[in-house]
């Protein structure tokens, strides 16, 4: 027997199968080859034809059902990881009626700002524990201002995994943690936020009705069933988006603790039991295992200057390999001879409350430093940005107990690893895992066994653990040498 896990990102669709009984990976794929467009109709603006996501979902699964060499009809059950904070409309009909504004897209941001003055800080930090920023609710009223006749037209909103769950089950649902990525969840009345809907003129009916994780939320349907290739009546189980999905991959569902992603951007999500949040530096969503009685927050801190910062600088200093690079910078002492560059290079950073702070090479000296010395201090500055970040995390309330982190990116690279380990003074456990094999994982998890759960993640997927090295006074040295830097940038901006 196998459960299926699909993660829709906004550069591919990848599906996984793994057997029911052991969370072995059977297979993992992606569609498409290359990437996904994202449509740029204008600047700031970021757009997918959800639809394309369902065709590449189609010809995913049956790829993985034709090169696993498996009977479809022993799958058991469905989990979807999605792309955060995107908006679909559909009509009554379940027809999307246009492009899905997606993660990544800015237009709502000043709607989201004026709603914050205007609600207030402490009613929005009360209730969402965070503001309505450039969410899935402001995109909402970004369409009901801008494009009234097709407003007229929804039935009802969604995430993109509640699109998908739509396309294979003919039924509109949703979840608590996904309504709380839009910032559609009071948390202290644990219930829809309708009051925010009210004050954005949008109807409470267009509201999806709610299913919980880890249960039959619904069944795919004759036209899913021919379309997917799936068989009719096969339960979705869960779905979460790509965040909050990472965590539960890495077995992180307790507070204290932690999972990373070091991608193109960088992300912290620490899981709490507080239902508290004092800095709009910091996102707070539901998290997957989230009950009213045994409430699990996950806070966020994204970093967008992080692995795209690393990539630059291959791409413009003699194209190497990462592996050549990274063998170059071991080489280099801690701190690069002074030696410091400032990550921060791809747009406004929220942890600095949305500041453009730029990317920096400062006190570059000619006769000493060499494209290893550029290397070394790449990496620290993007490790230092986590260490910043977790700081940022502690003043929100959050504790750390252990980090996990993905068999990816930049926690291969043992300067990064080691460099954040050390700072911070905990160990980082590595997985090889990804999105897609969690949210068919989690398929099983209607058994409520977390702790089985975890040992089964810890079993197939463990790679290494990086602990806090000795020698901390000479990373803590170039680490304050660097938040120096930063700090001076910071006053001028």
């Amino acid at each position: 027997m196998y459960y299926i896990g699909y993660d829709i990102g906004s550069s591919s669709v990848k599906v996984a199968l793994v057997e029911a009984a052991t969370g072995k990976k059977v297979i993992v794929l992606n569609e498409p080859q290359n990437e996904m467009e994202i449509l740029s109709l204008q600047p700031d603006w970021a757009e997918q034809d959800p639809e394309m996501w369902w065709q590449y979902i189609c010809t995913a699964t049956k790829r993985a059902i034709k090169e696993a060499n498996i009977d479809a009809s022993k799958i058991q059950g469905i989990g979807i990881s999605y792309q955060m904070h995107g908006l679909v409309i559909v009509d009554k009909n379940g027809k999307a009626l246009r492009n899905s504004i997606i993660w990544c897209d800015s237009r709502a941001i000043e709607i989201g700002n004026k709603a914050y003055t205007e609600i207030g800080a402490e009613k929005c930090g009360e209730h969402l524990l965070n503001s309505p920023g450039n969410f899935t609710a402001s995109k909402l009223k970004w369409v009901k201002e801008n494009e009234p006749e097709i407003y007229r037209k929804i039935d009802k909103y969604m995430l993109p995994g509640d699109y998908i769950a739509l396309k294979l089950t003919g039924q509109v649902t949703t979840t608590k943690n996904g309504l709380s990525e839009g910032m559609l969840w009071d948390y202290k009345e644990n219930k829809v936020a309708d009051w925010l809907l009210d004050y954005y003129g949008i109807e409470q009916s267009l509201t999806p009705d709610i299913v919980e994780n880890f249960t039959n939320q619904c069944v795919i349907n004759e036209k899913g069933s021919q379309e997917s290739g799936l068989p009719i009546g096969i339960p979705i189980v869960y779905r979460a988006g790509d965040q909050p999905n990472n965590a539960l991959s890495l077995n992180v569902l307790r507070p204290g603790e932690v999972a990373a992603t070091g991608g193109t951007s960088g992300v912290f999500y620490a899981v709490t039991e507080t239902n508290s949040g004092k800095s709009t530096r910091v996102n707070n969503f539901v998290h997957v295992n989230y009950s009213e009685s045994n409430p699990r927050v996950g806070k966020l801190l994204n970093i967008n200057g992080a692995g795209i910062e690393y990539r630059w600088m291959r791409n413009n200093t003699g194209n190497e390999s990462y592996e050549e690079m990274n063998e170059k910078a071991s080489q280099v002492n801690v701190g690069s001879q002074g030696l410091v560059v400032i990550p921060f290079g791809n747009g406004a950073e929220r942890m600095f409350n949305n500041k453009n702070v730029g990317s920096h090479i400062l006190n570059l000296n000619f006769n000493i430093h060499t494209n290893a010395h550029l290397y070394r201090a790449s990496l620290e500055a993007i490790a230092f940005s986590f260490v910043y970040g977790m700081e940022c995390l502690k003043d929100d309330n959050a504790k750390i107990n252990v980090i996990r982190a993905g068999n990816d990116n930049l926690f291969r690279s043992e300067i990064f690893s080691n460099t954040i380990a050390t700072l911070i003074g905990h160990e980082i456990e590595i997985y090889n895992t990804t999105g897609a094999v969690g949210a068919a994982r989690a398929v099983g998890l209607t058994d409520g066994d977390f702790e089985k759960f975890g040992s089964g993640i810890t079993t197939n997927d463990h790679v290494m653990t990086f602990l806090p090295l000795k020698n901390k006074e000479e990373y803590e040295k170039a680490y304050q040498n660097w938040k120096k830097e930063l700090e001076l940038i910071l006053i001028n901006k």
